[in-house]
């Protein structure tokens, strides 16, 4: 065995070898040390062994190091967004059984949305704007991390028409916005290009809101939007295939893949300029968007809480993330490239 050391740290005096013993001595060494060498030799071998199942294959000299793969959201519980509903439910209820523009109902849901997201940390502000003789407002809410100059742009139309509490449409795509914008905030997101969120007034008359946002950004603030995706409708019950608008393909095959890899089925759609993603498509900005199924409530008095499945707003929810967490990137990943081939 090794020698003890003394408290000092010296070795102590050895004992002399007996008189019988020493003509043996230099051999004795030459075999100990020929043991030590050999053990030695596997202890350094088994140690090679383990780092290289932990680490992996060292790269070879001079090729480039490994690029970190992008980091994935996390997955959105349901009734994360399902309390979000509730709310507008609860809104309309308070407010005549609606949430429709110029109605008390749609500032209340306002007020709801900037709540949360003022106190999640974003960057909040309200843009007034008049129709039919009443006040809407659009919410826009940046989160402050990534590049202004690069903006990934998320958005969903707050509104409901009159008859009804509008909670598939729209309640569910501004729940599954405002859901994907805190998930931002709780995982303290570092992203490589700007993150932002939009919720839009009077879309039921005619795209109002977004159309007042984008006809009223100045040339230079449309060139910074690389991408919008838009969320409308994302919460009909028994929903068990997706729609993704077909505008533009890099950002359809996004959504494609994203699904697929969910066993999630899809089918292309073209709305046309139904909804607020035509408003910036309009602008030169590349849009896509997704859809649930066919909503027997559609602008009914019935499309309440009990109009939407749970299920369904969770899937439409992380599909959301994944569109911001992909397009936006985060700090120090590698972002894919074909997806993000949009705006210069």
């Amino acid at each position: 065995m090794l020698p003890v050391r003394s408290a000092h740290g010296a070795l102590p005096p050895a004992a002399p070898a007996p008189q019988s013993c020493r003509r043996h001595t230099p051999a004795i060494r030459r075999i100990h040390m020929k043991s030590v060498k050999a053990l030695l030799g596997v202890v350094l071998a088994l140690l090679v062994g383990v780092a290289g199942a932990l680490l992996g294959p060292a790269p070879a000299f001079g090729a480039a190091p490994a690029r970190a793969e992008l980091s994935a959201p996390p997955q959105i519980p349901a009734e994360n967004i399902m309390r979000h509903l509730r709310q507008f439910q609860a809104i309309a209820d308070r407010n005549g059984g609606n949430r429709a523009h110029g109605r008390p109902g749609y500032r209340a849901s306002v007020d709801y949305v900037k709540s949360q997201l003022d106190a999640a940390g974003f960057r909040t502000s309200l843009q007034p704007f008049s129709y039919r003789g009443a006040t809407g407002w659009n919410l826009i809410a940046d989160w402050p991390s990534g590049d202004p100059n690069q903006v990934v742009f998320l958005g969903a139309h707050l509104d409901g028409v009159p008859a009804g509490p509008g909670i598939n449409d729209n309640a569910s795509g501004s729940a599954a916005v405002l859901e994907t914008a805190l998930t931002v905030a709780r995982t303290n997101l570092k992203t490589q290009k700007r993150l932002r969120f939009g919720w839009w007034g009077a879309e039921e008359l005619g795209l109002i809101g977004s159309r007042y946002y984008t006809g009223n950004l100045p040339a230079a603030e449309r060139s910074k939007i690389k991408a919008y995706l838009n969320f409308d409708m994302v919460g009909a019950k028994n929903t068990r295939t997706w729609g993704v608008y077909n505008d533009d393909p890099n950002l359809r095959r996004m959504f494609e893949n994203h699904f697929r890899s969910k066993g999630v089925q899809t089918r292309p759609m073209n709305i046309g300029g139904r909804s607020d993603h035509a408003s910036f498509k309009n602008i030169g900005v590349p849009v896509s968007g997704i859809a649930s199924g066919n909503d027997p409530c559609y602008h009914a008095r019935c499309d309440t809480i009990n109009n939407v499945g749970a299920n369904v707003v969770a899937t439409s929810t992380n599909a959301a993330a994944h569109g911001a967490w992909t397009l936006a990137g985060t700090a120090g990943s590698r972002l894919p490239g074909r997806e993000l081939r949009l705006a210069s």
